[in-house]
């Protein structure tokens, strides 16, 4: 953060920050799209076929959320030979996913709000 304040001469986040933040948080806010970012972050590289097996989706609803966490910058697509495979776009969000893990961990086991269906 500090270098945000000293890339802007100001304190606070530049609006454009902001914006960024809201579509990244945003992205992450759906079920489906963070179970297949833990699929990523933890096989490090799988195809779409592979993807929707981990996850329980089907074939197009998993192509449908990788469009938009592509367009979020949160994966990214690999080419070899005639398959795509997707990955983690970089270590920032795999370091931003498992950290949000740890918190939400931590979070539930002082007491923290849980679904019905988590064990207390």
């Amino acid at each position: 953060m500090q270098r945000l304040i000293e890339l802007e001469g100001r304190v606070g986040l530049p609006q454009w920050a902001v914006e960024c933040l809201t579509r990244l948080f945003s992205a992450l806010s759906d079920p489906t799209r963070v179970r297949i970012i833990h699929a990523l972050a933890d096989a490090r590289r799988l195809n779409v076929t592979e993807l929707a097996s981990a996850t329980g989706l089907t074939v197009s609803a998993t192509s449908h959320q990788l469009r938009l966490l592509r367009d979020r910058h949160l994966v990214r697509a690999e080419r070899d030979g005639r398959s795509v495979y997707y990955l983690v776009a970089d270590e920032h969000v795999r370091t931003l996913f498992c950290t949000g893990i740890e918190h939400a961990l931590d979070d539930c086991s002082r007491g923290g709000r849980r679904s019905d269906s988590q064990p207390r």
